[in-house]
């Protein structure tokens, strides 16, 4: 199959590079000439500099120049198109809702194309992307404004998580397609043939509405179940005494009934989807007149999760944040990537700077470059006091507390650290549990205060 893949962020590269694994002739598109010259280097420096996941770079090593190609003229690689796939991004608007300029401004400049064409077979447009209810048929009538022939429309949405997004890509739980017409099924199951008939992958035709709203059912009830362990299973470990949040976490979830997945208590749920998409479908649902407090209650849980910590330490830890030196570890909103998109880390720091705090350093094994894009100085003077580091250590050193915001393994030997670089009087904010061993800390002298547990403090105080 010859397949396009318009867009180049991570659901774009990812699936062009996969894609090509399997022996399709895959053209990656984008405007930016940039990542296309950086993509096309087959250089992993280069490439992670725009996308950085585990084994992509691998990938597009081995495959650009013989079954992947980078280009940023569409017109030049049009002709045979099997699909189109649009991999856009669709940020969110300050009301909710899904903005889709980027992605509209892409439909027109393909339609366009399309109209000019020379070969007269037929192409399906997939939307990729994560895109409100009723999109396929808003695509339908752009690619038809532009009296395009023989054409069809399909969603077939992303299920992939960062950090893993290879090897999901490569190896699915489901593949799910929306189209109209036979004729569009039939060449998206070429296209995904080694997934149809697998015995363990699920391969789900349907309608395009239908396959749409999979992808927003799918986020919105991961992050309800995240903001159900942060919201209620948190709260019984840090206001009921002798409640061990991982022994009652093991319990429920020993029930197979109940996922293990998400039952790990934090400081929030970040990334590109999640709190976007279950804003999305909240103005959607609203716009129909359907009420949604479920779903407002499960992005108020995540978003009031981010920063609480903060005021824990105020109320239970008598910290004053005025005038410190304050260390935040982890930038990146997961482990294994640079993404800072919706990290909680942004409302962390954000948090300490509106607390007065003199200095807040900072340090992250991919994100640092990436971070600095998001606290512009010239956007906020503020942003002046974040240092950048490049060792935990570093961060750590001459600071009168620390933050601990995303999962990187290197954290779990955090304890070593903290004792070697300062002494105590000293505060851990454990915003993802890292710290196994924070007895040994709290029997040296230092105060620890942690997502799904009571402040434990030498003398109740720091």
């Amino acid at each position: 199959m010859k397949i396009i893949v318009a867009g180049t962020g991570y659901v774009g590269l990812v699936h062009a590079a996969v894609c090509s694994e399997y022996g399709h002739e895959v053209y990656a598109y984008d405007n930016d000439i940039n990542k296309i010259n950086a993509f096309s280097s087959g250089q992993a420096e280069k490439i992670e500099q725009y996308v950085n996941e585990p084994g992509l770079a691998g990938i597009i090593k081995e495959t650009v120049g013989k079954y992947l190609f980078f280009s940023s003229d569409l017109k030049a690689i049009i002709e045979g198109a099997d699909a189109i796939f649009l991999c856009l991004p669709t940020p969110p608007n300050l009301n909710g809702s899904t903005n889709l300029v980027f992605y509209d401004a892409a439909a027109e400049d393909i339609a366009q194309v399309l109209a000019e064409r020379k070969d007269g077979r037929r192409v399906v447009l997939v939307n990729k992307s994560t895109v409100p209810i009723g999109t396929a048929r808003h695509l339908q009538e752009i690619i038809k404004g532009h009296n395009v022939e023989n054409f069809g429309v399909a969603s077939n949405p992303e299920f992939l998580a960062e950090g893993t997004a290879v090897t999901q890509a490569r190896k699915p739980d489901r593949v799910v397609v929306g189209c109209d017409h036979e004729a569009d099924f039939k060449i998206l199951c070429r296209v995904y043939s080694q997934f149809v008939n697998h015995v363990r992958i699920k391969y789900i035709e349907t309608t395009p509405e239908t396959a749409e709203a999979i992808k927003y059912v799918a986020n919105t009830m991961l992050l309800t179940y995240i903001s159900f362990w942060n919201g209620v299973g948190a709260k019984i470990g840090e206001n009921f005494s002798n409640v061990r949040i991982d022994d009652l976490r093991l319990g429920v979830t020993a029930d197979d009934r109940i996922s293990t997945w998400g039952s790990f208590v934090s400081n929030g749920a970040g990334g590109s989807c999640f709190g976007k998409d279950i804003a999305s479908l909240i103005y959607q649902l609203r716009s129909v007149n359907v009420s949604t407090k479920m779903l407002e209650a499960s992005y108020e849980v995540n978003e009031y999760q981010k920063v609480y910590l903060i005021e824990r330490a105020i109320t239970e830890a008598a910290f004053k944040f005025n005038n410190r030196t304050i260390a935040v570890l982890g930038l990146a909103f997961k482990k294994h990537t640079n993404d800072m998109r919706d990290a909680s880390s942004i409302k962390v720091i954000e948090s300490l700077l509106g607390k007065g705090v003199a200095r807040v350093k900072v340090y992250d094994p991919l994100a640092n470059e990436s971070a600095k894009h998001v606290f512009d100085p010239s956007q906020n003077i503020l942003f002046e006091k974040i240092e950048y580091y490049e060792t935990a250590r570093k961060a750590v050193e001459e600071s009168d507390a620390v933050f601990v915001s995303s999962d990187c393994e290197e954290f779990r030997g955090l304890s070593r650290t903290i004792e070697e670089a300062v002494p105590p009087p000293y505060l851990v904010m454990d915003g993802r549990r890292m710290i196994p061993d924070f007895e040994e800390l709290i029997a040296k002298g230092y105060s620890y205060l942690a997502v799904g547990a009571v402040a434990m403090t030498p003398e109740n105080k720091v």
